[in-house]
């Protein structure tokens, strides 16, 4: 039984609306990530986000303070051991710097820590998330 064209076109056209209406998730995002994202001590907020990535696991955190030039030394745990260190200056318009590394995915629970401290002041951001 064929449709007749008007109702292939209704069809279509609803097809395309309800498409519109879908909140759309970031680019970045992908199924099965997990992001935590909190306020630091200070004015900064973080975010904190981990997910597969090639058998591995891939874990970004960036610290957002609106404002260039801010030196910042932070730090990542994998289960309590030292993963990765480091120091970044915030940069851009926005103000930011993102930590990527990739880590072992280990067996069970994989608990990630991330801690940054702005070394003229002192705040510190720290956020954390089970994989």
């Amino acid at each position: 039984m064929r449709i007749p064209t008007r109702m292939a076109t209704v069809a279509a056209l609803a097809t395309v609306a309800a498409a519109t209406v879908l909140p759309a998730l970031p680019a970045t995002a992908k199924a099965g990530d997990v992001v935590r994202r909190g306020a630091c001590s200070g004015a900064a907020d973080w975010k904190l986000k981990a997910g597969s990535e090639d058998n591995r696991i891939e874990v970004e955190a960036e610290v957002d303070s609106n404002k260039a030039g801010q030196v910042w030394t932070w730090r990542l745990l994998h289960n309590g051991s030292l993963s990765a260190k480091g120091t970044s200056t915030t940069a851009g318009t926005s103000g930011s710097f993102t930590v990527r590394r990739k880590v072992t995915n280990l067996a069970g629970a994989d608990n990630l820590k991330f801690r940054a401290v702005r070394s003229a002041t002192g705040e510190v951001c720290s956020g954390s998330l089970t994989f």
